[in-house]
């Protein structure tokens, strides 16, 4: 055996002993060791395997295939090939994602000597994330592979030859047990009881279902991001973004904050208010510090001290439910399409058990405003790139997401129309590649519609608004979809995108839901004069 496929095999079943089971490979010739190496170890049942054009796509496919549930490994070929899984690398790091990604690099004797595809590629993904230069099965160590929960990068050196003697006939490779996983070191927490009688507990992504049992055990609301795994039950504030400027909101006296909340200005100036005492929990990912000052930390959840005080969650119930109508009616007399229309019925449409991956920018903002908190023990999982919230790789990382969790009821998407082009070539899949059911719903307002909510839309700015921030593309998204054979539905009123969501027809579809951007920024300032 040469020293390249001996080594291809040994990064392979180092891969399979840290529990990866599903592996991305993008085609290159200095990753040809790698990727006979996974091939045979596929069709031994070993791993599942995935092959894509675009290693960018490919990466992203690797970490929704990480978010579904599954632990998930990217491959490419070295030069620039590596630098186009940075996006996923360092959203995986940020948002506390276990991603592997393994990259083929030259003999370190060939390194700025201006071989072909020659680049330093130790380090490559900067100070965040460190890279395992491996260059023989020595240098593999399974403790460092099995990381925790942040990204791996294996950088591996391939000399020639690049293709093995022979297929490979791998033997049974026995999982790390958990046991054998290394234990992070806890920084030092305050354990405390919260007693506060005007306090809320902030959900923010990641958040898990601590953040409801807490608010519960303390009668206390809940302002749950849709990514936050935390927005069920009867405390969880549908509209509380429109509640904190009121004199409800400018009563609260201590948050309780989960995982990483970044969704809305509201949420950040209740935080960095001086009347506002913070405990903080525990955040995934390589964050230093929240950007707000705490007044202390927890690692397991906090105790509720003391009695509830019924009285304050029933004023922001009353408080929600009216401003909660007061929404649902507005956004009923337009008698158009709108985008929060299309959120609140994707939200409608997740059954239970379901998953739903929601991409950045304002359709994770209006279905925060539109999802109405589910039912406890409903199982749904609502996924979000939120770590450092790109457009990247939404397509692929929702592919993987509907891969990754094959018990899944039924998996949806929901984006804009900028963030599905950003990736629309992660709908070419060859003819034997896994395929899921997945439905991709397209907010298509033919431009950046974010862009309008924010300064640079107002009326001062009108003159270069439209090109610089709005770019509209005029796309057919039936005609890109067309060319990738994937079935499309146009639709442009609230029953057709009821009906299209009613009607799934199996594998991956488009949805185009259609509507106005021109309006967008005086709908939601009529959104946010609501007042209970």
């Amino acid at each position: 055996m040469n020293p390249s496929t001996e080594l291809a095999r040994a990064v392979v079943t180092a891969l399979v002993r840290a529990r990866v089971t599903d592996v991305v490979v993008a085609p290159g010739s200095r990753n040809a060791p790698l990727s006979f190496a996974v091939h045979d170890a596929a069709r031994a049942g070993l791993v599942r395997l995935h092959t894509r054009i675009d290693e960018r796509s490919a990466a992203f496919l690797a970490l929704g295939l990480t978010k579904g549930g599954v632990r998930a490994a990217a491959m490419c070929t070295s030069g620039t090939a590596v630098a186009n899984l940075h996006p996923a690398v360092l959203e995986a790091a940020h948002s506390g994602t276990a991603l592997v990604v393994v990259t083929a690099d030259r003999p370190a004797r060939l390194r700025g000597t201006g071989a072909n595809q020659v680049t330093d590629q130790v380090g490559i993904f900067g100070p965040l994330i460190e890279t395992h230069d491996i260059a023989s099965p020595d240098d593999l160590d399974l403790q460092r592979l099995w990381s925790g929960d942040l990204p791996t990068h294996l950088n591996v050196q391939f000399d020639e030859p690049l293709t093995p003697p022979g297929p490979w006939e791998p033997g049974r490779v026995e999982p790390m047990r958990e046991w054998e996983r290394p234990v992070p070191l806890l920084l030092s927490t305050l354990e405390t009881g919260v007693d506060a009688p005007r306090t809320v507990v902030v959900a923010g992504d990641g958040a898990g279902r601590e953040a409801r049992q807490l608010a519960e055990a303390g009668g206390w609301p809940v302002f749950a991001e849709p990514s936050s795994g935390s927005r069920t039950g009867e405390n969880a504030i549908r509209a509380y973004r429109l509640l904190l400027d009121t004199e409800l909101g400018r009563s609260i006296e201590r948050a309780v904050v989960f995982g990483h909340p970044t969704l809305t200005r509201p949420v950040s100036r209740l935080l960095v208010r001086e009347n506002v005492s913070v405990l903080q929990g525990p955040v995934a990912g390589v964050w230093p510090a929240p950007a707000y000052p705490v007044a202390g930390r927890f690692h397991s959840k906090p105790t509720a001290v003391g009695e509830p005080d019924l009285a304050w969650l029933d004023a922001w119930r009353e408080a929600d439910r009216s401003v909660s109508r007061q929404v649902d009616a507005l956004l009923a007399e337009r008698g158009e399409l709108t985008p929060y229309g299309v959120a609140g019925a994707v939200s409608r449409a997740l059954p239970p058990g379901g998953q739903l991956v929601v991409g950045p920018s304002n359709p994770i903002r209006d279905l925060d405003l539109m999802a109405v908190p589910y039912e406890v023990g409903g199982r749904r999982k609502v996924i979000a790139n939120r770590g450092l919230a790109g457009i990247d790789g939404v397509v692929s990382t929702a592919i993987g997401a509907a891969l990754g969790r094959a018990h899944s009821s039924r998996t949806i998407a929901l984006m804009g129309d900028i963030t599905f082009l950003h990736d629309s070539n992660g709908l070419i899949l060859g003819p034997d590649e896994p395929r899921p059911d997945l439905t991709v719903v397209v907010v298509n307002d033919d431009g950046g519609a974010i862009f309008a909510t924010l300064e640079q839309g107002a009326d001062e700015y009108a003159a270069s608004f439209e090109r610089l921030f709005a770019t509209p593309h005029g796309v057919s998204l039936e005609q890109l979809c067309a060319a990738t054979r994937t079935p499309h539905w146009r639709v442009a009123s609230l029953p057709e995108l009821e009906q299209a969501l009613a009607s799934p027809n199996g594998g991956i579809e488009v949805i185009e839901a259609v509507v106005r951007r021109d309006n967008r920024r005086d709908l939601d300032e009529a959104i946010r004069a609501l007042r209970p």
